[in-house]
């Protein structure tokens, strides 16, 4: 189809491009011949954002003006542009781009895409087949239903049919539609989050029965006009399924297999291998389990085997704490491996074993030991509760079974002296990326810049009295999950990530743009909160506060870790701030400034 024309940005406003600069260093001038790029999107890229998305690249020189589709955009002194543009309502895009400087001009022309997506005819019934879920086999308990959608045509009688029989009916849908993660993830416009209840979308309840994968139909009737297309999944009664399973590592795994509320959900569950629990039902790769009463998970089905025996319910018995020099190990014997979550509190790990009776007739402590004030159980419904408190805060933990028990080692926090926060701390600085990571507008990889501030950092930190290590040093792929674990077998104390933002397709880079600092678990908290505040000082950027992520460089549990974003790389003065030692050191010495300050608060707490 043809395109529409696309209107860019006409002009960025003073207020938009002072909170982009901040405190960072002026961008250099280049002058030179016109070098035309559009760094992102790829010519023939997918865009897929409803009405708006950004464009960025360069044109090579800073005296050269830039259209996009007749309307202009700015350019900044090195020749980097970042443009903010509606989208035509076309299935493909085209963006005509015209640089002029006063030596020569260039000209672009860039084609990109929609995802393909089902387009309803104007009138009768309809039925969209790729938005039918599920699809492929489901596994599940007879007398438990089972929710399949579907969009069709509004107004239509939707039911599941085979032959004459009707296996279920539809009927309208009245949930609203979601928000794209990226809009709610990272959009700042309140406007952005309106939703509908979509008329095209329909509902059905299936009960838990044998069906095959072939002769079952979805069936759309408006007035005279009926479709029929093939519901090609497969429900099998769970009946036929073993009971029990066991959690079992993949090749190349690290021994802790995790669970999600719901299919496709963030982590919520953490089990080493060897725990056993109760099937609960299966939808392709995800399986189901049943933690405790009215508490399902999700977890891989392929990281499972069916085990024999009558379904998992441990007794807790009694529980022995043994101080060590740098933790203190609880031990609690369990008759089963069954499932368990533990719960971080500034003071407290809460240590819940589900499906669990307590017979704790003994709590021994040993020898005295200031971390470990007071260990406690009781009974609950979903199992056994534990409590671990302690005299100061959480500075991390970890798990493991030994054998039949659940052994919990609680970390104890190093000595940090008010005067020289830093002496005999190890810390763990990790140049995030690559593989991937993002790209500025005249080329600068993520990597790059992250390794350039990074060993600014190392070298303060280093400075100061700490024992620095690298996850890289040098400008070589690092797989993600070797990187915690790294920090975990050196023992660090702490664990810094340092990244530079971008955004996905559809959120506006010129409002939405600024510093802001992740954790995972709350006793990182604090450290996230002192190094975002260090960092807005140092950068000026806006301030776009502390974050929780289900990031994987912030999810371990033996030390305090963070992931910062100190800059966005698509903003042309954040990318030319990061080319240069000064906007590297500014913003490692944002870094370095927030870890002591947190560090001397810590001290002062001891």
């Amino acid at each position: 189809m043809a395109a529409m024309q696309a209107v860019a940005e006409p002009a960025v406003s003073e207020s938009i491009l002072v909170a982009s600069i901040g405190e960072l260093p002026r961008v250099d001038s280049v002058i030179g011949p016109i070098q035309l790029r559009v760094q992102y999107p790829a010519a023939g890229a997918v865009i897929d954002a409803p009405d708006s998305s950004f464009l960025f690249g360069t044109t090579g020189t800073g005296d050269a003006s830039l259209t996009i589709n007749g309307a202009p955009v700015r350019v900044a002194p090195n020749g980097a542009w970042l443009a903010w543009v509606a989208l035509p309502p076309d299935s493909i895009m085209h963006f005509a781009l015209e640089a002029r400087s006063p030596r020569d001009a260039r000209r672009l022309t860039l084609e990109v895409r929609r995802p393909r997506r089902f387009r309803p005819p104007a009138t009768g019934a309809w039925i969209d087949s790729s938005s039918i879920s599920p699809l492929g086999t489901v596994t599940w308990p007879r007398d438990e239903f089972f929710p399949i959608s579907v969009r069709a045509a509004p107004g239509a009688a939707v039911r599941l049919v085979t032959g004459d029989s009707t296996l279920a009916r539809f009927a309208p849908d009245s949930r609203m539609d979601d928000v794209a993660w990226g809009i709610r993830a990272f959009d700042r416009d309140t406007q952005n989050l309106v939703r509908t209840a979509p008329a095209d979308r329909h509902l059905a309840l299936l009960r838990g029965r044998d069906i095959p994968d072939s002769g079952v139909f979805i069936e759309a009737a408006l007035g005279r006009d009926t479709v029929r297309i093939p519901w090609r999944t497969r429900f099998e009664l769970m009946d036929t399924m073993p009971r029990v399973l066991e959690l079992e590592d993949g090749p190349g795994g690290d021994g802790i297999i995790i669970g999600r509320a719901a299919p496709g959900a963030t982590y919520h569950w953490f089990w080493p291998t060897g725990t056993r629990m109760v099937a609960a039902g299966r939808v392709n790769g995800n399986q189901r389990v049943r933690v405790a009463p009215g508490i399902e998970a999700w977890i891989p089905a392929a990281e499972t085997r069916a085990v024999s025996g009558p379904e998992p319910r441990a007794v807790v018995g009694s529980l022995t704490l043994t101080p060590l020099e740098d933790r203190a190990i609880l031990r609690i014997p369990l008759s089963e491996r069954v499932p368990f979550q533990i719960v971080e509190r500034e003071r407290e790990l809460e240590i819940t074993v589900f499906a669990a009776a307590g017979d704790v007739n003994w709590i021994r402590y040993g020898p005295d030991d200031p971390l470990v004030s007071r260990l406690a159980w009781s009974q609950v419904t979903e199992g056994v509760r534990l409590s671990v408190q302690l005299s100061r805060p959480v500075w991390g933990y970890r798990y493991r079974w030994d054998r039949g028990d659940l052994l919990v080692e609680v970390r104890r926090p190093p000595e940090i002296r008010r005067g020289n926060p830093f002496d005999g701390l190890t810390i763990v600085v990790d140049p995030g990326h690559p593989p991937v990571g993002a790209t500025g507008p005249t080329g600068l990889t993520e990597a790059e810049a992250n390794l350039g501030v990074s060993l600014v950092l190392r070298d303060l930190l280093a400075d100061a009295g700490a024992t620095v290590l690298m996850t890289r040093t040098a400008d070589v792929p690092v797989e993600l999950g070797a990187r915690p674990r790294f920090a975990e077998e050196v023992d660090a104390h702490l664990l810094v990530s340092i990244h530079n933002n971008a955004l996905p397709d559809g959120v506006n880079p010129l409002t939405n743009n600024g510093t802001s600092v992740f954790y995972n678990h709350p006793r990182s908290i604090p450290l996230a909160a002192a190094v975002q505040r260090a960092l807005v000082s140092q950068l000026g950027l806006r301030d776009l506060g502390v974050g929780r992520g289900d990031l994987a460089l912030v999810r371990p549990t033996w030390f305090p870790a963070i992931l910062t974003e100190g800059l966005f790389m698509m903003v042309p003065e954040q990318e030319a701030a990061l080319r240069t030692e000064e906007g590297r050191r500014r913003y490692a010495s944002g870094v370095f400034q927030g870890i002591r300050a947190w560090l001397r608060d810590r001290a002062g707490d001891e």
